[in-house]
């Protein structure tokens, strides 16, 4: 039985037609994740399925209820546990939240099961976040119009994790971010485009002399790309000597 991730939404048809192509798709059919979307608006006690209020103190925007949001995540833990999985974890998506890494995908691909909340309009009653939430997630300093594209993010990087999914581990192990530096540069087929060639290293098939150039790509690239993270993996390789 894979790994779980559900969706509390109010567009889960949008969110599950992009689980349901490509890589994910087919992991899915394969039984190596599962993934469920669920409409939040299913959950509202009002005829006009209306999930939204004016903010109490005043300001711009619309607040969505707690009580829908609250009905929808108990009901999803309900199938999540009758399922025969452990309760699972629930992360609302804010621009408050913690601001998403590699490292969190990592960490949060070992959960059997997690809970993605999308808020829309200005926000979501804080008590309900109180309530239910073990962690805030941001997936960078900007704000979008709601939690969908940030809940796929993160699904997408946390189930293509797990096993089965990726042909080999070596298909992520190798990528930008996973060891702290970006990704070396790529090539294909032709070996000439447009009067631009592939590097020799490419083509010799000596397999140490091209180890050693993509590493050489890779950390030259942070530096120059993301003195940040280069930064952080130099301090890294000085606490491992």
């Amino acid at each position: 039985m894979g790994m779980r991730v559900d969706i509390a939404t109010l567009f889960p048809q949008e969110c599950q037609n992009y689980l349901d192509q490509s890589i994910l798709g087919r992991a899915a059919a394969r039984g190596y994740i599962e993934t469920h979307c669920h409409q939040i608006r299913d959950y509202t006690l009002n005829k006009q399925k209306q999930t939204d209020d004016y903010p109490y103190g005043g300001g711009c925007g619309m607040v969505m209820y707690a009580q829908p949001i609250a009905d929808c995540i108990r009901e999803i833990n309900r199938q999540v546990e009758e399922s025969g999985r452990s309760k699972p974890h629930v992360i609302f998506m804010t621009a408050a939240g913690k601001r998403y890494s590699e490292e969190d995908a990592k960490r949060l691909a070992e959960y059997d099961s997690l809970l993605l909340v999308c808020g829309h309009y200005e926000g979501i009653d804080e008590r309900v976040i109180e309530a239910f939430a073990d962690e805030e997630i941001s997936i960078g300093d900007y704000v979008l119009t709601g939690g969908e594209l940030a809940a796929l993010v993160v699904a997408d990087s946390v189930l293509r994790l797990q096993p089965g999914v990726l042909a080999e581990e070596k298909g992520y192990q190798e990528e930008s971010h996973w060891n702290g530096l970006l990704e070396y540069p790529q090539y294909t087929r032709p070996e000439v485009w447009e009067g631009r060639t592939v590097p020799g290293v490419l083509l010799s098939g000596h397999h140490a002399n091209i180890q050693k150039w993509r590493q050489e790509q890779s950390l030259e690239r942070t530096r120059v790309r993301r003195p940040d993270l280069y930064a952080l993996y130099e301090e890294k390789e000085k606490g491992t000597k």
